[in-house]
Protein backbone atom coordinates (compact mmCIF):
# COMPACT_ATOMS: atom_id res chain seq x y z
CA UNK A 1 0.00 0.00 0.00
CA UNK A 2 0.98 3.67 -0.99
CA UNK A 3 1.77 6.26 1.56
CA UNK A 4 -1.76 8.34 2.39
CA UNK A 5 -1.55 11.27 1.31
CA UNK A 6 -3.42 14.82 2.32
CA UNK A 7 -5.45 15.10 5.24
CA UNK A 8 -7.49 12.46 4.47
CA UNK A 9 -5.07 9.81 4.57
CA UNK A 10 -6.69 8.80 0.90
CA UNK A 11 -4.26 5.76 -0.60
CA UNK A 12 -2.56 7.28 -3.97
CA UNK A 13 -2.92 3.52 -5.23
CA UNK A 14 -6.37 3.50 -5.02
CA UNK A 15 -6.50 6.98 -6.72
CA UNK A 16 -4.55 6.19 -9.49
CA UNK A 17 -6.51 2.92 -10.29
CA UNK A 18 -9.42 5.10 -10.18
CA UNK A 19 -7.98 7.50 -13.03
CA UNK A 20 -6.87 4.43 -14.83
CA UNK A 21 -10.07 3.26 -15.33
CA UNK A 22 -11.49 6.66 -16.13
CA UNK A 23 -9.47 6.83 -19.20
CA UNK A 24 -10.50 3.29 -19.74
CA UNK A 25 -14.41 3.92 -19.95
CA UNK A 26 -13.91 7.75 -21.44
CA UNK A 27 -11.95 5.72 -24.42
CA UNK A 28 -14.98 2.88 -24.55
CA UNK A 29 -17.17 6.22 -24.71
CA UNK A 30 -15.12 7.69 -27.43
CA UNK A 31 -15.38 4.39 -29.36
CA UNK A 32 -19.01 3.93 -28.63
CA UNK A 33 -19.76 7.76 -30.80
CA UNK A 34 -16.64 7.78 -32.90
CA UNK A 35 -18.16 7.57 -36.67
CA UNK A 36 -21.15 10.04 -36.15
CA UNK A 37 -22.03 13.82 -36.01
CA UNK A 38 -25.75 15.22 -34.70
CA UNK A 39 -27.36 17.82 -36.36
CA UNK A 40 -26.50 20.21 -33.38
CA UNK A 41 -22.90 19.56 -33.92
CA UNK A 42 -23.20 21.02 -37.59
CA UNK A 43 -25.05 23.62 -36.95
CA UNK A 44 -22.31 24.84 -34.52
CA UNK A 45 -20.23 24.47 -37.15
CA UNK A 46 -22.10 27.08 -39.12
CA UNK A 47 -22.64 29.82 -35.98
CA UNK A 48 -18.41 29.36 -35.75
CA UNK A 49 -18.47 30.50 -39.52
CA UNK A 50 -20.52 33.36 -39.17
CA UNK A 51 -23.90 32.63 -39.86
CA UNK A 52 -26.67 34.26 -37.59
CA UNK A 53 -30.37 35.26 -38.13
CA UNK A 54 -33.60 33.86 -38.80
CA UNK A 55 -35.63 33.56 -41.75
CA UNK A 56 -39.32 34.71 -42.26
CA UNK A 57 -40.85 32.20 -40.02
CA UNK A 58 -37.97 32.88 -37.11
CA UNK A 59 -36.59 29.22 -38.36
CA UNK A 60 -32.68 30.11 -37.33
CA UNK A 61 -30.44 29.88 -40.28
CA UNK A 62 -28.02 27.93 -39.12
CA UNK A 63 -31.16 24.96 -38.62
CA UNK A 64 -32.07 26.40 -42.34
CA UNK A 65 -28.85 25.27 -43.84
CA UNK A 66 -28.48 21.50 -41.59
CA UNK A 67 -31.76 20.64 -42.75
CA UNK A 68 -31.04 21.65 -46.17
CA UNK A 69 -28.11 19.24 -46.54
CA UNK A 70 -29.75 16.90 -44.24
CA UNK A 71 -33.12 16.36 -46.11
CA UNK A 72 -30.60 15.84 -49.45
CA UNK A 73 -28.79 13.07 -47.93
CA UNK A 74 -25.48 14.87 -47.68
CA UNK A 75 -24.91 15.68 -43.81
CA UNK A 76 -23.29 12.48 -43.65
CA UNK A 77 -20.36 14.60 -45.53
CA UNK A 78 -20.36 17.54 -42.96
CA UNK A 79 -22.09 21.12 -43.53
CA UNK A 80 -18.29 22.37 -43.84
CA UNK A 81 -17.99 20.21 -47.38
CA UNK A 82 -21.11 21.79 -48.79
CA UNK A 83 -20.50 25.25 -47.63
CA UNK A 84 -16.57 24.88 -48.34
CA UNK A 85 -17.84 23.79 -51.83
CA UNK A 86 -20.71 26.82 -52.53
CA UNK A 87 -17.62 29.65 -51.14
CA UNK A 88 -15.48 28.44 -53.97
CA UNK A 89 -18.34 28.28 -56.72
CA UNK A 90 -19.98 31.26 -55.69
CA UNK A 91 -17.58 33.28 -54.24
CA UNK A 92 -20.41 33.87 -50.97
CA UNK A 93 -19.66 33.96 -47.44
CA UNK A 94 -21.23 31.09 -45.21
CA UNK A 95 -23.79 33.98 -44.36
CA UNK A 96 -24.35 35.00 -47.54
CA UNK A 97 -25.10 31.30 -48.70
CA UNK A 98 -27.46 30.91 -45.94
CA UNK A 99 -29.51 33.87 -46.68
CA UNK A 100 -29.64 32.51 -50.45
CA UNK A 101 -30.40 29.06 -49.48
CA UNK A 102 -33.50 30.27 -46.98
CA UNK A 103 -34.78 32.49 -50.07
CA UNK A 104 -34.72 29.54 -51.94
CA UNK A 105 -32.33 30.59 -54.34
CA UNK A 106 -29.56 27.53 -54.28
CA UNK A 107 -29.33 24.14 -53.49
CA UNK A 108 -25.93 23.62 -52.04
CA UNK A 109 -26.28 19.89 -53.25
CA UNK A 110 -26.85 20.76 -57.29
CA UNK A 111 -23.70 22.74 -57.85
CA UNK A 112 -20.40 21.45 -59.46
CA UNK A 113 -17.97 19.77 -56.90
CA UNK A 114 -14.51 21.28 -56.42
CA UNK A 115 -11.90 18.94 -55.69
CA UNK A 116 -11.67 17.56 -51.65
CA UNK A 117 -8.59 19.03 -51.21
CA UNK A 118 -9.73 22.70 -52.57
CA UNK A 119 -12.68 22.63 -50.23
CA UNK A 120 -11.25 21.76 -47.23
CA UNK A 121 -8.66 24.73 -47.36
CA UNK A 122 -11.69 27.11 -48.53
CA UNK A 123 -13.13 26.53 -45.64
CA UNK A 124 -10.85 25.83 -43.11
CA UNK A 125 -9.48 29.27 -44.26
CA UNK A 126 -12.98 30.82 -43.54
CA UNK A 127 -13.14 29.39 -40.01
CA UNK A 128 -9.79 29.67 -38.70
CA UNK A 129 -10.67 33.26 -39.46
CA UNK A 130 -13.77 33.60 -37.65
CA UNK A 131 -11.81 31.68 -34.82
CA UNK A 132 -8.94 34.64 -34.59
CA UNK A 133 -11.75 36.98 -34.41
CA UNK A 134 -13.02 35.07 -31.35
CA UNK A 135 -9.91 34.42 -29.46
CA UNK A 136 -8.97 38.23 -29.87
CA UNK A 137 -12.15 39.28 -28.17
CA UNK A 138 -11.32 36.69 -25.46
CA UNK A 139 -7.84 38.06 -25.32
CA UNK A 140 -9.49 41.72 -24.50
CA UNK A 141 -12.00 40.16 -22.01
CA UNK A 142 -8.70 39.09 -20.21
CA UNK A 143 -7.12 41.71 -20.43
CA UNK A 144 -10.16 43.42 -18.92
CA UNK A 145 -9.73 40.63 -15.98
CA UNK A 146 -6.49 41.58 -14.88
CA UNK A 147 -6.76 45.32 -15.16
CA UNK A 148 -10.31 45.10 -12.83
CA UNK A 149 -8.95 42.53 -11.21
CA UNK A 150 -10.39 38.85 -9.76
CA UNK A 151 -12.23 37.99 -6.56
CA UNK A 152 -10.80 35.45 -4.51
CA UNK A 153 -12.08 32.20 -4.50
CA UNK A 154 -14.43 30.18 -3.85
CA UNK A 155 -16.40 33.13 -6.31
CA UNK A 156 -19.84 33.45 -5.56
CA UNK A 157 -22.51 32.24 -8.32
CA UNK A 158 -25.49 33.85 -8.55
CA UNK A 159 -28.64 32.39 -10.39
CA UNK A 160 -31.36 34.89 -11.68
CA UNK A 161 -34.27 33.56 -13.27
CA UNK A 162 -36.67 36.32 -14.41
CA UNK A 163 -37.76 34.97 -17.94
CA UNK A 164 -37.28 38.71 -19.02
CA UNK A 165 -33.68 39.46 -20.25
CA UNK A 166 -33.90 43.41 -19.72
CA UNK A 167 -35.19 42.35 -16.06
CA UNK A 168 -32.42 40.09 -16.13
CA UNK A 169 -30.05 43.10 -16.79
CA UNK A 170 -31.53 44.61 -13.59
CA UNK A 171 -31.14 41.83 -11.37
CA UNK A 172 -27.68 40.39 -12.61
CA UNK A 173 -26.69 44.30 -12.07
CA UNK A 174 -28.29 43.97 -8.00
CA UNK A 175 -26.16 40.80 -7.54
CA UNK A 176 -22.92 42.39 -9.00
CA UNK A 177 -24.00 45.76 -5.81
CA UNK A 178 -23.80 43.10 -3.37
CA UNK A 179 -21.11 41.32 -4.40
CA UNK A 180 -21.89 37.90 -6.46
CA UNK A 181 -18.62 37.83 -8.39
CA UNK A 182 -20.55 35.21 -11.38
CA UNK A 183 -24.15 35.92 -12.69
CA UNK A 184 -25.67 32.77 -14.02
CA UNK A 185 -29.04 33.11 -15.52
CA UNK A 186 -31.26 29.91 -16.02
CA UNK A 187 -32.38 29.41 -19.09
CA UNK A 188 -36.10 29.17 -19.40
CA UNK A 189 -37.87 25.86 -18.37
CA UNK A 190 -37.84 23.00 -21.32
CA UNK A 191 -35.16 25.00 -23.43
CA UNK A 192 -33.30 22.27 -23.38
CA UNK A 193 -35.87 19.85 -25.70
CA UNK A 194 -35.54 22.54 -28.85
CA UNK A 195 -33.61 21.52 -31.18
CA UNK A 196 -33.19 24.78 -32.49
CA UNK A 197 -31.73 27.91 -30.69
CA UNK A 198 -34.64 30.86 -30.81
CA UNK A 199 -33.57 33.89 -32.33
CA UNK A 200 -33.31 37.76 -30.84
CA UNK A 201 -34.12 39.29 -27.43
CA UNK A 202 -36.97 37.06 -25.32
CA UNK A 203 -39.30 38.82 -22.64
CA UNK A 204 -41.07 35.78 -21.58
CA UNK A 205 -40.02 32.61 -20.43
CA UNK A 206 -41.00 30.12 -17.88
CA UNK A 207 -38.53 29.75 -14.71
CA UNK A 208 -35.76 31.29 -16.36
CA UNK A 209 -34.69 33.55 -19.60
CA UNK A 210 -34.42 31.80 -22.96
CA UNK A 211 -30.73 31.53 -24.11
CA UNK A 212 -29.98 33.23 -27.08
CA UNK A 213 -26.88 35.22 -28.39
CA UNK A 214 -29.01 38.56 -28.31
CA UNK A 215 -29.55 37.50 -24.94
CA UNK A 216 -26.16 36.97 -24.15
CA UNK A 217 -25.09 39.73 -26.03
CA UNK A 218 -27.23 41.75 -23.69
CA UNK A 219 -26.55 40.55 -20.64
CA UNK A 220 -22.63 40.84 -21.62
CA UNK A 221 -22.60 44.24 -22.53
CA UNK A 222 -24.76 45.39 -18.97
CA UNK A 223 -22.14 43.63 -16.73
CA UNK A 224 -18.99 45.08 -18.81
CA UNK A 225 -20.25 48.06 -18.16
CA UNK A 226 -20.87 47.60 -14.77
CA UNK A 227 -17.76 46.08 -14.29
CA UNK A 228 -15.76 49.17 -15.86
CA UNK A 229 -17.83 51.62 -13.88
CA UNK A 230 -17.55 49.92 -10.40
CA UNK A 231 -13.77 48.83 -11.05
CA UNK A 232 -14.45 44.82 -10.87
CA UNK A 233 -15.00 42.10 -13.11
CA UNK A 234 -17.70 40.13 -12.73
CA UNK A 235 -18.31 36.87 -15.00
CA UNK A 236 -21.67 35.82 -16.41
CA UNK A 237 -22.33 32.24 -17.15
CA UNK A 238 -24.96 30.23 -18.90
CA UNK A 239 -26.47 26.86 -19.35
CA UNK A 240 -24.66 24.40 -22.07
CA UNK A 241 -26.72 21.23 -22.12
CA UNK A 242 -29.81 19.56 -23.95
CA UNK A 243 -29.76 19.12 -27.64
CA UNK A 244 -28.24 22.90 -28.39
CA UNK A 245 -25.19 22.34 -26.39
CA UNK A 246 -22.51 23.34 -28.81
CA UNK A 247 -24.30 25.82 -30.25
CA UNK A 248 -24.66 27.62 -27.11
CA UNK A 249 -21.44 26.86 -26.09
CA UNK A 250 -20.59 29.09 -29.54
CA UNK A 251 -23.04 31.46 -29.07
CA UNK A 252 -21.60 31.79 -25.48
CA UNK A 253 -17.84 32.18 -27.24
CA UNK A 254 -18.99 34.63 -29.71
CA UNK A 255 -20.17 37.11 -26.71
CA UNK A 256 -17.71 36.19 -23.98
CA UNK A 257 -19.10 34.51 -21.51
CA UNK A 258 -16.87 32.84 -19.03
CA UNK A 259 -18.32 30.05 -17.56
CA UNK A 260 -20.74 27.06 -18.53
CA UNK A 261 -22.78 24.49 -17.36
CA UNK A 262 -22.10 21.98 -19.35
CA UNK A 263 -22.75 18.10 -18.54
CA UNK A 264 -24.44 15.68 -21.02
CA UNK A 265 -25.67 13.23 -17.82
CA UNK A 266 -27.89 15.40 -16.69
CA UNK A 267 -29.75 16.00 -19.88
CA UNK A 268 -29.33 12.41 -20.53
CA UNK A 269 -30.49 11.16 -16.71
CA UNK A 270 -33.26 14.13 -16.58
CA UNK A 271 -34.35 15.30 -19.88
CA UNK A 272 -34.62 11.84 -21.48
CA UNK A 273 -31.95 12.73 -24.07
CA UNK A 274 -30.03 10.02 -25.94
CA UNK A 275 -27.04 8.88 -24.50
CA UNK A 276 -24.79 8.63 -27.86
CA UNK A 277 -26.91 12.16 -28.86
CA UNK A 278 -25.65 14.11 -25.55
CA UNK A 279 -22.27 12.65 -25.63
CA UNK A 280 -21.24 13.62 -29.28
CA UNK A 281 -22.95 16.63 -28.84
CA UNK A 282 -20.94 17.14 -25.76
CA UNK A 283 -17.70 16.40 -26.63
CA UNK A 284 -17.87 19.23 -28.83
CA UNK A 285 -19.34 21.85 -26.48
CA UNK A 286 -16.58 21.00 -24.29
CA UNK A 287 -14.00 21.27 -27.24
CA UNK A 288 -15.42 24.57 -27.56
CA UNK A 289 -15.56 26.04 -24.57
CA UNK A 290 -11.73 24.60 -23.42
CA UNK A 291 -10.37 26.34 -26.70
CA UNK A 292 -11.69 29.62 -25.65
CA UNK A 293 -10.79 29.39 -21.66
CA UNK A 294 -14.40 29.07 -21.17
CA UNK A 295 -14.86 27.01 -17.29
CA UNK A 296 -17.19 24.60 -17.60
CA UNK A 297 -19.31 22.95 -14.45
CA UNK A 298 -20.37 19.87 -14.45
CA UNK A 299 -24.01 18.40 -12.76
CA UNK A 300 -23.04 15.63 -10.48
CA UNK A 301 -24.36 17.86 -7.85
CA UNK A 302 -27.76 16.62 -9.81
CA UNK A 303 -28.07 13.17 -8.04
CA UNK A 304 -28.26 13.91 -5.06
CA UNK A 305 -31.32 15.40 -5.75
CA UNK A 306 -32.87 12.20 -6.75
CA UNK A 307 -30.68 9.86 -4.43
CA UNK A 308 -30.04 9.63 -1.20
CA UNK A 309 -27.09 11.82 -0.53
CA UNK A 310 -25.11 9.35 2.17
CA UNK A 311 -25.62 6.30 -0.11
CA UNK A 312 -25.08 7.83 -3.68
CA UNK A 313 -22.13 9.85 -2.71
CA UNK A 314 -19.55 7.06 -4.33
CA UNK A 315 -21.60 7.43 -7.67
CA UNK A 316 -21.00 11.47 -7.22
CA UNK A 317 -17.18 10.84 -6.68
CA UNK A 318 -17.21 8.12 -10.15
CA UNK A 319 -18.73 10.28 -11.91
CA UNK A 320 -16.67 13.08 -11.16
CA UNK A 321 -13.46 10.79 -12.26
CA UNK A 322 -15.14 10.13 -15.78
CA UNK A 323 -16.30 13.49 -16.03
CA UNK A 324 -13.07 14.82 -15.92
CA UNK A 325 -11.56 12.58 -18.17
CA UNK A 326 -14.13 13.16 -20.60
CA UNK A 327 -13.45 16.79 -20.30
CA UNK A 328 -9.91 16.23 -20.36
CA UNK A 329 -10.17 14.44 -23.79
CA UNK A 330 -12.14 17.32 -25.52
CA UNK A 331 -8.91 19.62 -24.45
CA UNK A 332 -10.17 21.14 -21.41
CA UNK A 333 -7.36 21.91 -19.37
CA UNK A 334 -8.19 21.21 -14.97
CA UNK A 335 -8.17 24.86 -14.80
CA UNK A 336 -11.27 25.21 -16.64
CA UNK A 337 -13.39 22.04 -15.24
CA UNK A 338 -15.47 22.93 -12.34
CA UNK A 339 -16.47 19.12 -10.92
CA UNK A 340 -19.99 19.44 -9.47
CA UNK A 341 -20.37 18.49 -6.14
CA UNK A 342 -23.47 19.78 -3.04
CA UNK A 343 -24.26 19.71 0.27
CA UNK A 344 -27.86 17.63 0.67
CA UNK A 345 -27.66 15.50 3.23
CA UNK A 346 -30.76 15.70 5.66
CA UNK A 347 -30.86 18.30 8.16
CA UNK A 348 -31.24 15.99 11.00
CA UNK A 349 -28.90 13.35 10.19
CA UNK A 350 -26.61 12.88 13.10
CA UNK A 351 -22.89 14.31 12.34
CA UNK A 352 -24.10 15.23 8.99
CA UNK A 353 -21.54 18.54 9.22
CA UNK A 354 -18.70 15.95 9.15
CA UNK A 355 -19.91 13.38 6.63
CA UNK A 356 -20.55 16.68 3.98
CA UNK A 357 -16.87 17.76 5.13
CA UNK A 358 -15.34 14.61 4.22
CA UNK A 359 -17.44 14.46 0.79
CA UNK A 360 -15.89 18.14 0.06
CA UNK A 361 -12.43 17.54 1.22
CA UNK A 362 -12.35 13.81 -0.46
CA UNK A 363 -13.67 16.36 -3.74
CA UNK A 364 -10.68 19.44 -3.31
CA UNK A 365 -7.90 16.18 -2.47
CA UNK A 366 -9.13 14.53 -5.87
CA UNK A 367 -8.93 17.19 -8.00
CA UNK A 368 -6.33 19.68 -6.65
CA UNK A 369 -6.56 22.06 -9.94
CA UNK A 370 -10.05 22.04 -10.55
CA UNK A 371 -12.56 24.55 -9.68
CA UNK A 372 -14.80 22.53 -7.88
CA UNK A 373 -18.63 24.01 -8.32
CA UNK A 374 -20.42 23.42 -4.87
CA UNK A 375 -24.20 23.62 -4.54
CA UNK A 376 -26.13 24.91 -1.37
CA UNK A 377 -28.77 22.39 0.33
CA UNK A 378 -32.03 22.13 -1.76
CA UNK A 379 -33.70 18.89 -1.81
CA UNK A 380 -34.42 18.90 1.65
CA UNK A 381 -35.55 22.36 2.17
CA UNK A 382 -39.28 22.49 3.33
CA UNK A 383 -39.76 26.57 3.57
CA UNK A 384 -39.05 26.88 6.80
CA UNK A 385 -36.72 29.84 5.78
CA UNK A 386 -34.94 29.81 9.23
CA UNK A 387 -33.66 26.59 9.18
CA UNK A 388 -32.72 26.88 5.61
CA UNK A 389 -30.40 29.92 6.45
CA UNK A 390 -28.88 27.98 9.37
CA UNK A 391 -28.33 24.96 6.90
CA UNK A 392 -26.47 27.13 4.28
CA UNK A 393 -24.49 28.79 6.90
CA UNK A 394 -22.97 25.81 7.45
CA UNK A 395 -22.58 24.99 3.77
CA UNK A 396 -20.59 28.28 3.83
CA UNK A 397 -18.49 27.04 6.25
CA UNK A 398 -17.18 24.02 4.10
CA UNK A 399 -17.44 25.59 1.12
CA UNK A 400 -14.69 27.85 2.93
CA UNK A 401 -12.55 25.61 5.03
CA UNK A 402 -12.40 23.06 2.28
CA UNK A 403 -11.70 25.37 -0.80
CA UNK A 404 -14.15 24.91 -3.22
CA UNK A 405 -13.68 27.16 -6.46
CA UNK A 406 -17.01 28.44 -7.27
CA UNK A 407 -20.28 28.45 -4.65
CA UNK A 408 -23.76 28.83 -5.72
CA UNK A 409 -24.77 31.10 -3.30
CA UNK A 410 -27.95 29.96 -1.05
CA UNK A 411 -30.86 31.42 0.12
CA UNK A 412 -33.67 31.44 2.73
CA UNK A 413 -36.62 30.98 0.51
CA UNK A 414 -35.43 28.25 -1.31
CA UNK A 415 -37.89 25.84 -1.53
CA UNK A 416 -41.01 28.04 -1.42
CA UNK A 417 -40.51 29.97 -5.15
CA UNK A 418 -37.98 31.32 -7.47
CA UNK A 419 -36.41 33.49 -5.07
CA UNK A 420 -36.49 37.54 -5.33
CA UNK A 421 -33.36 39.37 -5.84
CA UNK A 422 -33.63 40.79 -1.78
CA UNK A 423 -33.62 36.66 -1.11
CA UNK A 424 -30.44 36.33 -3.07
CA UNK A 425 -28.70 39.76 -1.39
CA UNK A 426 -29.43 37.81 2.35
CA UNK A 427 -27.74 34.87 1.04
CA UNK A 428 -24.85 37.03 -0.32
CA UNK A 429 -24.25 38.66 3.30
CA UNK A 430 -24.45 35.12 4.57
CA UNK A 431 -21.60 34.13 2.74
CA UNK A 432 -19.50 37.32 2.93
CA UNK A 433 -19.62 37.04 6.91
CA UNK A 434 -18.53 33.28 7.08
CA UNK A 435 -16.29 33.38 4.06
CA UNK A 436 -14.67 36.48 6.32
CA UNK A 437 -14.88 34.81 9.37
CA UNK A 438 -13.52 31.67 8.84
CA UNK A 439 -10.89 32.17 5.84
CA UNK A 440 -7.92 30.64 6.80
CA UNK A 441 -10.11 27.58 8.95
CA UNK A 442 -8.78 25.25 6.03
CA UNK A 443 -5.48 25.47 6.82
CA UNK A 444 -5.58 25.42 10.46
CA UNK A 445 -7.63 21.80 10.15
CA UNK A 446 -6.30 18.51 10.40
CA UNK A 447 -8.34 15.58 11.12
CA UNK A 448 -8.40 12.63 13.48
CA UNK A 449 -6.56 9.56 12.25
CA UNK A 450 -9.60 7.31 12.21
CA UNK A 451 -12.00 9.53 13.00
CA UNK A 452 -15.72 10.04 11.41
CA UNK A 453 -13.90 12.54 8.51
CA UNK A 454 -11.37 10.60 7.35
CA UNK A 455 -13.37 7.15 7.70
CA UNK A 456 -16.20 8.74 5.65
CA UNK A 457 -13.90 10.20 2.93
CA UNK A 458 -11.62 6.74 3.03
CA UNK A 459 -15.11 4.94 2.41
CA UNK A 460 -16.38 7.18 -0.28
CA UNK A 461 -13.32 6.38 -2.46
CA UNK A 462 -13.70 2.91 -1.83
CA UNK A 463 -17.05 2.70 -3.11
CA UNK A 464 -15.84 4.84 -6.20
CA UNK A 465 -12.93 3.20 -6.88
CA UNK A 466 -15.14 -0.25 -7.22
CA UNK A 467 -17.88 1.34 -8.62
CA UNK A 468 -15.18 2.60 -11.54
CA UNK A 469 -13.51 -0.80 -12.38
CA UNK A 470 -17.21 -1.78 -12.92
CA UNK A 471 -18.13 0.99 -15.25
CA UNK A 472 -14.71 0.30 -17.43
CA UNK A 473 -15.73 -3.89 -17.28
CA UNK A 474 -19.93 -3.20 -18.26
CA UNK A 475 -19.45 0.33 -20.29
CA UNK A 476 -20.58 3.98 -19.25
CA UNK A 477 -23.95 3.31 -21.49
CA UNK A 478 -24.56 -0.14 -19.55
CA UNK A 479 -24.20 1.82 -16.26
CA UNK A 480 -27.06 4.01 -17.15
CA UNK A 481 -29.34 1.69 -17.90
CA UNK A 482 -28.28 -0.07 -14.49
CA UNK A 483 -29.69 3.46 -12.90
CA UNK A 484 -26.16 3.86 -11.36
CA UNK A 485 -26.32 7.39 -11.15
CA UNK A 486 -29.22 9.32 -9.91
CA UNK A 487 -31.05 6.35 -9.30
CA UNK A 488 -32.46 6.83 -12.87
CA UNK A 489 -32.22 4.72 -15.75
CA UNK A 490 -31.62 5.74 -19.17
CA UNK A 491 -31.45 2.81 -22.60
CA UNK A 492 -28.97 3.22 -25.20
CA UNK A 493 -31.42 2.91 -27.88
CA UNK A 494 -34.29 5.71 -26.78
CA UNK A 495 -34.69 9.25 -25.48
CA UNK A 496 -35.25 12.53 -27.24
CA UNK A 497 -32.74 13.70 -30.17
CA UNK A 498 -32.24 10.36 -31.58
CA UNK A 499 -33.59 11.18 -34.90
CA UNK A 500 -30.73 13.89 -34.70
CA UNK A 501 -27.97 11.20 -35.23
CA UNK A 502 -26.28 11.32 -38.33
CA UNK A 503 -23.71 8.73 -39.51
CA UNK A 504 -20.45 10.02 -41.01
CA UNK A 505 -19.28 9.51 -44.28
CA UNK A 506 -15.48 8.98 -45.70
CA UNK A 507 -14.16 11.91 -46.18
CA UNK A 508 -16.57 13.49 -43.40
CA UNK A 509 -14.93 16.80 -42.80
CA UNK A 510 -15.31 18.99 -39.63
CA UNK A 511 -12.80 22.33 -39.83
CA UNK A 512 -13.61 23.14 -36.20
CA UNK A 513 -12.92 19.91 -34.87
CA UNK A 514 -9.09 19.55 -36.55
CA UNK A 515 -8.52 23.55 -35.75
CA UNK A 516 -8.82 23.33 -31.83
CA UNK A 517 -7.40 20.02 -31.86
CA UNK A 518 -4.07 21.67 -32.99
CA UNK A 519 -3.08 23.02 -30.02
CA UNK A 520 -2.95 20.27 -27.06
CA UNK A 521 -5.23 22.03 -24.43
CA UNK A 522 -4.44 18.99 -21.80
CA UNK A 523 -1.80 17.89 -20.28
CA UNK A 524 -2.46 14.08 -19.64
CA UNK A 525 1.42 13.77 -18.28
CA UNK A 526 0.48 14.95 -15.29
CA UNK A 527 -1.99 12.19 -14.31
CA UNK A 528 0.24 9.37 -15.87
Amino acid sequence: MSAPAGKLGLDPGVIAECRQAARQIADQVAEEISGRTTVSVERSVTRLLGVDGADAVEAPLPNVLVDHVHERGGLGQGIAHWLGNAMIQTGRSPQQLAEAVSAGELDLLELEQAEDGAIRERVSEECAARLREISGRFEERRAMRERLGDAPTPLRYVLTATGDVYEDVVHARAVAEAGGDIVAVIRSTAQSLLDYVPYGPTREGYGGTFATQANFRIMREAMDEWSESHGRYVRLSSFCSGLCMSEIAAMGAWEGFDNMVNDALYGILYRDINIVRGLIDQRVSRMINGYFGVAINTGEDNYLRTADAIEAAPSVTASQFINHQLARDSGVPDAQIALGDAFEIDVPVENGLLLEWAQAQLTRELFPDCPVKYMPPTRHMDGNLFRTHAADTLFNLVTVATGQGIQTIGVPTEGIFTPHIHDRVLGLQNVDYVFNAARDLGEEIEFKRGGIIQTRAQEVLAGAHALLLRIAEIGLFQAIDEATFGDVSRKVDQGRGIEGIVRTEPGYFNPVVGLMREPAKADEASYA
